[in-house]
């Protein structure tokens, strides 16, 4: 192939990446274009012998959506496609092709893959062994197998090296202002089925509600993991840690509050059937929390914005509404501490529900919290520049979550 021919697929691959951002669009350009180029360098490379087709298989395997992906699974696909050939080369030379060869080739193949540490692409190494022991019987050729290996993987990486993989950041940013506009609809509903008289079967469907939000971030989880690789060494991308970190601690705020938002609304089921058929709250309580669960609402969806606002334009306008938001929802949580003091005086068999509520109110407050959100984010990045080894705490968090859930999870069961 001439050099006219290899820049006109690279000119048609780097157009078709700026104009998709599809996972299956840019896949199939990238594995297409980097097999070509694999093998029209192999050929330049290596002239004597059977075509060099390992090196666009290598190619195929190597190049991955994102720069990150190709890189850190790029060299555990190099090590396993080497193996083979070079098993495979053993074999023809002292035993040929036949029905019992290729089975002892496989699992001799597998158990090396093992050996070898090459992880989930252990049965690479026995594709690979059965092309080679397919293609050449001579183990002279061995080395030629090893050469189209190795240009191969060189093609896929260049690749992405030359024709920068898109950026994932958009979407999960709008996955998670999603996340907030769902949670946002849920306190909605409960301020103004509350001013309407709010009995029973409502708190149950706030219940429901709620825990059908572990699906939605689920989501935005695989969301967040697809831009977290997109922005690792891609050059299109200057300021990839601060927008790691703003994706993912989003997330994970949000991934409390949700929790943190099921058991309130556990504990107005239970107080709702200690109440049977009377409202869950009626009277100037109901009237404070629906003001409070409107200013709730609104702190949860301007703090949506506030993660998309970091990781694109301006998050001024964002964090000044969340701010107010957040301090409605304080004076409302100590108008109602007073409301629920008077409660807790009249019916004192409730005191526990009514502290859990104020309780859980006060977590969701916290955790929204403006200033402690910048200083923790301004902590993390010189963190992370001192030592960018260092695991994130926020995967401790993530933990300290899904402890959470299972415990919240418990709850309903027995109850």
């Amino acid at each position: 192939m001439g050099t006219v021919a290899a820049d006109s697929i690279v000119d048609l691959a780097r157009k078709v990446n700026e104009k998709s951002n599809e996972p299956i669009v840019v896949q199939t350009v990238r594995c297409t274009v980097g097999a070509t180029l694999a093998y029209a360098a192999a050929e330049w490379f290596i002239n004597a012998g059977p075509p060099p087709l390992l090196a666009p298989l290598t190619a195929l395997l190597v190049v991955q959506v994102s720069l990150y992906a190709t890189l850190t699974t790029g060299f555990r696909r190099i090590n396993s496609v080497i193996a083979g050939v070079l098993i495979a080369s053993a074999f023809s030379t002292f035993v040929g092709l036949s029905w019992w060869s290729l089975g002892l080739l496989i699992g001799s193949a597998l158990i090396l893959g093992h050996l070898v540490r090459v992880d989930e692409f252990v049965p690479e190494v026995a594709i690979s062994a059965m092309l080679v022991l397919g293609v050449s019987h001579v183990a002279a050729m061995a080395w030629d197998r090893v050469g189209e290996t190795l240009i191969g993987a060189a093609c896929g990486i260049l690749l992405n090296l030359v024709i920068a993989p898109p950026v994932y950041v958009e979407p999960a940013g709008q996955a998670i202002a999603e996340l907030a506009r769902d949670m946002r609809a849920l306190l909605m509903r409960m301020s103004r089925e509350l001013e309407e008289g709010a009995r029973r079967e409502n708190a149950v469907r706030w219940l429901h509600q709620a825990r059908g939000l572990d699906d939605d971030v689920a989501g935005v989880d695989a969301a967040l993991n697809r831009a977290d690789e997109s922005m690792r060494f891609n050059p299109r991308v200057r300021e990839g840690l601060l927008a790691r970190l703003v994706l993912r601690s989003g997330l994970d705020t949000l991934e409390i509050c949700c929790v943190v938002l099921r058991t309130l609304c556990r504990s107005l089921t239970d107080l709702s059937h200690r109440r049977r058929a009377e409202p869950v709250y009626e009277g100037e309580v109901a009237g404070a929390l629906s003001e409070l669960f409107t200013h709730l609402a609104d702190a949860v969806d301007s703090f949506g914005r506030l993660i998309t606002a970091q990781v694109s334009t301006n998050a001024e306008a964002a964090e000044g509404q969340l701010a107010e938001a957040l301090e409605n929802g304080r004076a409302d949580r100590d108008r109602i501490a007073e409301l629920l003091r008077i409660e807790t005086e009249r019916e004192p068999d409730r005191w526990e529900l009514h502290g859990a509520l104020l309780a859980n109110v006060d977590r969701i407050l916290n955790e929204l919290d403006v200033e402690r959100r910048s200083q923790w984010l301004a902590e993390e990045l010189d963190r992370h520049r001192q030592d960018p080894g260092k695991p994130s705490p926020t995967y401790r968090v993530r933990r300290v979550v899904r402890r959470a859930k299972r415990k919240v999870r418990g709850l309903g069961k027995g109850r």
